[in-house]
């Protein structure tokens, strides 16, 4: 393929997919200010030699090819699976708390005995929050994760002077209830997909 020099704004769009990875039309649309579907997907048709593009119920997801790859210089290799709507999730809360600027995916917390990967850790306000998605997992795993974020409470506290809000995504009424319960004595939240679409 002929290498053509992209647009600053079809250049963002790459880049912003090398960061996270798979993201729906409308999650592009609204980042981007790009208006009505008809002109979302004409600029992401002008973009189909970079990115792929599948369907998952009625929503188009995106990520990067291998050329979008080259052209971005992005080393890590996207497939389609079941991760796709974890991650889709994890976007829309970015998007929710307005697209923080230090926010990243995928980080480690731990002390000499706990560890814990949050899907995301971001500032508001100063202050620090840990987020994890609740899609496909087990109640039971993510009854143990926070079990390991209050064994690691006392030093968050001791590092941070309090204890960071873990924000949890979830997708029923029902488990947003069964959440809350288990995050009883954290400094937490808890949305629905529901609530901030």
């Amino acid at each position: 393929m002929k290498v053509t020099q992209l647009s600053q704004r079809n250049e963002q769009i790459l880049l912003l997919l090398k960061k996270f990875d798979f993201l729906t039309r409308d999650q592009l649309a609204a980042y981007f200010k790009l208006g009505k579907i008809c002109n979302t997907n004409r600029v992401l048709r002008n973009l189909s030699d970079y990115l792929t593009c599948v369907r998952d119920g009625y929503q188009s997801i995106y990520y990067l090819n291998k050329n979008g790859r080259e052209y971005v210089d992005c080393e890590k290799v996207r497939k389609k699976g079941g991760h796709v709507q974890h991650v889709v999730m994890r976007n829309e809360i970015w998007l929710h708390f307005k697209c923080p600027k230090d926010w990243r995916n995928e980080v480690k917390i731990s002390d000499e005995k706990t560890s814990v990967v949050a899907d995301a850790v971001f500032t508001r306000n100063g202050f620090y929050h840990f987020l994890e998605v609740d899609n496909l997992q087990s109640m039971k795993e993510n009854r143990a994760k926070i079990n390991r974020y209050k064994e690691l409470s006392d030093s968050l506290v001791k590092q941070f002077g309090y204890f960071p809000t873990l924000v949890w995504l979830t997708t029923t009424e029902h488990r947003r209830k069964q959440l809350e319960s288990a995050c009883n004595g954290l400094n937490f939240k808890v949305f629905t997909i529901k609530d901030i679409q």
